[in-house]
């Protein structure tokens, strides 16, 4: 779609609107006057309220929208910036629901994290219905969305209140799997045809563990949370595990830890072996991954076990240890559908897991759903899905605790971690809701490094590929000295 601007440059705030309301448009910025298929936005500061305007011209019919805001409320250059970019969205979706596009179930949101929209409210002191009832009215988000956002942001104001000020987690990447599910873009290389990168993999993580150590320790931070993700960890043998997490002991504080996660998301990675010397070290959690419960469509995505394999292996991880488990789900996978997606549901509940994570489907770039085309359900379907699992697990008395949306996922849905009471995943929701510094290691490891002051929030990545990784592993270490940078600049500003 040809796009025009008047009186700003926001072009990401237009894109993320043009893409979640159009996805089959794409952008273009056509010189000359506005003429055809076209979106226009302008920008105009008055003597009390900054307002947006947009008009979308498709098919030869033309529909407006509106935003605005006051002057007042734009206290400096970034709330400016934000309340800006705000009123430009919502103009530009008010513009695409008047031209007749179906009201998306989040509104005019296109963020990520929806929760911290929320959150401010219940700061505010509002109750939750006031809290609910504002948040549609500014962002035009459903009912059952508003309930699931105010659910999960009043347990991230919860947490919020439990934090101290040098509480961390830990985040271990393990870029291995046993094979490459359809829907992943992450491993370049399933660990069947790249077992020879695992032992240098694990001496460079060794390497990037101390250096990080080191720098946790001069700081004096507290770590409250480790997250050992991938890929899947449990790719690794028994002995690997054993000494990755005898040196974290080694290294590392644990003794402020609230919670120790692994994810053995894939059941044909799971043995006794491996979870004696998880549960040896104190690990408390475990990730047991089905997706789907329909053999049908475990064979669809690439995964080479069954579903019976899935119970056989819960059945094994509840034999050897005390684990909270999480079993993850995906709506919208190929070859699903309502009824199946429902059975899954069924099953799932059956086996009674401390905590269900259901995802929807993000057509990420890389995958082999994006590289070869496949039927998949389509939104309306999706949206089925999601709420037959919304409905089923707070009945079975699960609650949502944590809540995020991705770029490309189908028909604008998002991803709710629901739990039993008393269950909550400090590190989902800390990470999703940026509530303290995640200190990443291994393949992909993503640093977030935050800031509660208003100043910059800092991020440091390694490379997500394992040859990649080891090759790199010297730089992924140096930049590691720039955590001790960024507190340095937070305590002198304090002072």
């Amino acid at each position: 779609m040809k796009l025009y601007f008047c009186g700003h440059d926001y072009k990401y705030a237009v894109e993320q609107m043009l893409l979640t309301l159009f996805p089959q448009e794409r952008p273009e910025y056509p010189e000359g006057k506005p003429q055809g298929d076209r979106m226009e936005v302008k920008l105009s500061r008055g003597d009390k309220f900054t307002t947006a305007t947009c008009t979308v011209c498709l098919n030869g019919k033309i529909s407006h929208g509106r935003g605005s805001v006051k002057n007042t409320v734009c206290t400096d250059e970034l709330e400016t910036a934000r309340q800006c970019q705000h009123i430009i969205k919502d103009a530009i979706y008010r513009a695409a629901v008047a031209a007749g596009h179906e009201r998306p179930v989040w509104g005019s949101l296109t963020g990520v994290r929806p929760g911290k929209l929320m959150s401010p409210f219940l700061e505010q002191g509002m109750s939750d219905r006031e809290a609910v009832k504002e948040f549609i009215s500014e962002y035009d988000v459903s009912p059952e969305r508003a309930q699931l956002c105010l659910d999960t942001s009043k347990e991230t104001v919860k947490l919020e209140k439990e934090l101290q000020e040098k509480d961390i987690c830990l985040y271990i990447g393990i870029p291995f799997c046993p094979t490459r599910c359809a829907y992943c873009s992450f491993v370049s290389q399933s660990v069947e045809k790249s077992m020879k990168l695992i032992p240098p993999f694990f001496e460079a993580l060794k390497q990037e563990v101390r250096a990080v150590a080191e720098q946790v320790e001069k700081l004096g931070l507290r770590v409250i949370s480790i997250y050992m993700g991938g890929g899947t960890p449990t790719t690794l043998s028994a002995s690997q595990i054993d000494e990755l997490c005898s040196l974290l002991e080694e290294c590392f504080d644990l003794s402020s830890l609230r919670e120790y996660t692994v994810e053995a998301g894939r059941p044909d990675t799971i043995t006794e072996a491996k979870l004696k010397a998880l549960k040896a070290h104190g690990v408390d959690r475990l990730s047991v991954n089905p997706q789907t419960m329909s053999d049908k469509v475990l064979e669809t995505i690439g995964r080479r076990h069954s579903a019976q394999d899935i119970i056989s292996a819960l059945e094994l991880v509840r034999q050897t240890g005390d684990f909270a488990v999480n079993m993850d789900l995906i709506a919208g996978l190929p070859d699903d559908n309502v009824q199946s997606f429902n059975e899954t549901i069924d099953k799932v509940l059956a086996l009674d897991p401390e905590n269900i994570t259901v995802h929807t489907l993000a057509l990420k770039k890389g995958s082999r759903l994006m590289l070869e085309g496949s039927d998949i359900p389509g939104a309306a379907e999706v949206g089925r899905m999601l709420d037959i699992a919304m409905e089923k697990l707070r009945g079975a008395g699960y609650q949502p605790y944590y809540l995020y949306r991705q770029k490309f996922m189908s028909g604008g849905f998002e991803n709710v971690g629901w739990t039993k009471k008393g269950f909550n995943n400090i590190y989902n929701i800390c990470i999703m809701e940026e509530l303290c510094s995640i200190i990443a290691m291994g393949g992909g490891g993503s640093t977030k490094l935050i800031r509660h002051d208003g100043g910059m929030n800092i991020r440091l990545t390694a490379p997500k590929y394992p040859q990649e990784y080891i090759n790199g592993i010297d730089k992924t270490c140096k930049d590691k000295e720039k955590i001790a940078e960024f507190y340095s600049a937070i305590k002198h500003k304090e002072e």
